[in-house]
């Protein structure tokens, strides 16, 4: 069993170049009619480096104006919560 050939050696030892790249576009094309293949504009979407994401809060006012306070005098929340 050392000397198994799988499908390409054989394709290389028996067909020519011509008839190698006749056979590769053949199977390409059979495997896009079941498969469907690679097509255009399948898979994600570019982004769009102007289009950026906003961040919403869902607070009150009074916590949101809290938040805004505690941002502004860098309040370090952990402390606050151990004391």
């Amino acid at each position: 069993m050392d000397n198994l050939k799988t499908n390409d050696d054989l394709i290389k030892e028996l067909l020519t170049p011509e008839e190698q790249t006749e056979l590769y576009n053949e199977v390409d094309q059979e495997v896009k009619k079941i498969h469907g293949g690679f097509r255009e504009g399948s898979g994600r979407k570019k982004k769009n480096p102007d289009n950026v994401l906003q961040f919403q809060m869902r607070v009150s006012k009074k916590e949101k104006s809290f938040l805004q306070y505690a941002r502004s005098h860098n309040i370090d929340y952990d402390e606050l919560m151990e004391g």
